[in-house]
């Protein structure tokens, strides 16, 4: 009901990552046959435009993750590729992925590994690359680093695990829900801060925490208050702020141009920078080859029939959450 207030036409079929299996092919598909494992992706990679073909960018000119207008129709083909009963059916970010059967345009999937276990790869068609990419491709965390991550859910674990990895010293963990916080501990955790719990701006206790400001930031949360927070959290001289969170629609974002007039550095980027077809297969194979963990970002597996229990237990609550994490910004 919250999506249905939101944005998304109904009847629809949600789900913006996955993996499966090719059951059949159109004409002209070379890079897959039936009986492939492969991963869905919500941003695809055509390998003609001028993003594609660009060294530094994946922001294929074919996305409609942005377009949120015209996620609705299948991106490629204009229209809606799924009926039932006569009646037509939405799809969202041309992927569609809580069914058992969709339809998906070859520039959006990617051939993985044939012993992938796809309900652990699935992760990696967005999640896993977003958190990773934004700290390896995008902030480019340096050893001995301070890091702040603006919500510790499944993209923000992503991120502290890469942080991490980076060698970062220090990690701050920002999220109103606190019963979060011991998972994100084990991830990589250092300092774990409730806006709620605090008598001034979280922004301001980073600063002080860190003397002068962390000297990388990662917004994982969606919300004006959050980035405006994140680029303030960030050292004046050289902090970079990263925005991963997708804003609500027709959002405007506004802060002291003095802010990166000092030297912060204020950056975005879908899906971690990664090319999709291109580079995020790659990511299966490491994760087989034990290069990569993401085991410890799922924490539940269920069959396809309990979908709603899987919601109950992301306790999915949308318009409350957001009001909690801006009013403490407030």
């Amino acid at each position: 009901q919250v999506l249905k207030n939101i944005f998304l036409p109904f009847p629809a079929i949600l789900g913006h990552e996955g993996a499966g299996i090719v059951e059949s092919i159109g004409e002209g598909v070379t890079s897959v046959k039936p009986g492939d494992k492969v991963l869905m992706f919500p941003l695809p990679e055509c390998r003609e435009c001028s993003s594609c073909l660009h060294p530094k960018s994946n922001f294929c000119l074919k996305e409609r993750l942005v377009s949120i207008s015209l996620t609705f129709f299948h991106p490629i083909y204009g229209t809606s590729r799924f009926t039932c009963r006569g009646r037509k059916i939405y799809h969202l970010y041309g992927t569609s992925t809580f069914t058992e059967y969709t339809v998906v345009h070859e520039i959006a999937v990617g051939k993985i590994d044939d012993d992938a276990p796809m309900d652990t790869v699935c992760i990696l068609s967005c999640e896993v690359p977003t958190g990773f990419g934004a700290v390896f491709n995008i902030a480019k965390v340096t050893p001995g680093s301070t890091c702040v991550v603006f919500g510790l859910g499944g993209i923000g674990s992503a991120v502290l695990m890469a942080c991490k990895a980076s060698g970062a010293s220090r990690i701050i963990g920002v999220d109103i829900k606190e019963e979060k916080f011991p998972r994100a501990r084990t991830l990589g955790v250092t300092d774990c801060l409730n806006p709620q719990k605090l008598k001034k701006p979280v922004q301001e206790v980073v600063v002080e925490m860190t003397g002068k400001g962390a000297d990388f930031a990662f917004e994982a949360i969606g919300l004006i208050d959050t980035m405006v927070a994140t680029l303030e959290s960030c050292h004046p001289s050289y902090g970079v702020g990263v925005i991963i969170g997708l804003a609500p629609t027709n959002s405007q974002l506004i802060f002291d141009p003095m802010l990166l007039l000092s030297g912060r550095t204020l950056k975005g980027g879908a899906l971690g920078k990664y090319k999709t077809r291109s580079c995020i297969p790659k990511m299966v194979t490491d994760y087989l080859q034990k290069k990569i963990n993401i085991d410890p970002l799922i924490t539940h597996k269920l069959p396809f029939e309990s979908i709603n229990k899987a919601f109950e237990l992301l306790q999915v609550r949308t318009e409350q959450i957001l009001q909690d994490f801006r009013y403490s910004f407030l």
